[in-house]
């Protein structure tokens, strides 16, 4: 199977490491905002690119989808947000829940006309361990998060018949720009947050990486609708 992989997000943290190891595995095509990180990305293999922000204009990813037969979907466009529920604002809790939610839905309901077709197809949903565990102060951002593992999972048995896998992957604290921000954000200093982490570290963008590569590989063709936590043992307590 000739495989046509894309990457929401893909230009900068975890994304960007995702793009860097999918190009040894197939065609690699990214949907992200920012149009001059998606020009660096087609001059280093990317098979195409399109700049579009997730919340508003995801109708153009719908002919992209098509066009390209994409049969890898990675969701890994996200937004998060550190704040108490009541200081969060109507537009930043839309843009959050069409961001995290309902894109990868829409871009799961594109992609699955084909992959249904080709009795062929892998969908990975990148979560959060917040979706598992809940996050104060960030509650909107788990909830989207925590919807999309129950999405992963009733998507993952209606497709199971024509040979296509749904995971989700909930990474814990990254060492990416997006985790050293969220840092600065909360009330808690990088020295406290690793003390409550089990293997004292943060998680590391290839560690994500590879773990999708072998999700996506047909060693993994048993594996569906599954919720699988890369977080440092931040998960199984402290």
């Amino acid at each position: 199977m000739h495989k046509k992989i894309l990457i929401t997000g893909g230009t900068r943290g975890i994304g960007r490491k995702i793009f860097d190891e999918m190009l040894s595995v197939g065609e690699v095509f990214v949907i992200a905002r920012n149009r001059e990180l998606l020009n660096e990305l087609k001059n280093l293999g990317a098979r195409d690119v399109l700049g579009c922000n997730l919340s508003s204009d995801i109708k153009l990813a719908e002919s992209f989808i098509f066009d390209y037969q994409i049969n890898i979907l990675i969701n890994n466009a996200g937004i998060y947000n550190y704040s108490a529920l009541s200081d969060e604002n109507e537009e930043t809790i839309d843009d959050i829940i069409k961001t995290n939610i309902k894109a990868p839905i829409l871009l799961s309901k594109y992609a699955v006309t084909n992959m249904k077709k080709n009795k062929w197809g892998r969908i990975i949903n990148i979560g959060s361990i917040s979706g598992v565990m809940g996050e104060a102060y960030a509650s909107v951002y788990s909830a989207s998060k925590a919807s999309l593992i129950g999405f992963s999972k009733a998507l993952a048995l209606e497709t199971a018949q024509y040979n296509i896998t749904v995971n989700t992957i909930n990474p814990g604290w990254v060492e990416t720009e997006l985790g050293n921000n969220s840092i600065d954000d909360s009330e808690f200093s990088k020295e406290e947050i690793l003390e409550s982490i089990p293997q004292k570290r943060f998680v590391e963008p290839i560690e994500i990486a590879r773990l999708i590569k072998y999700l996506i590989s047909d060693d993994a063709r048993g594996i569906t609708g599954q919720s699988i936590n890369i977080c440092a043992g931040l998960s199984v307590g402290y």
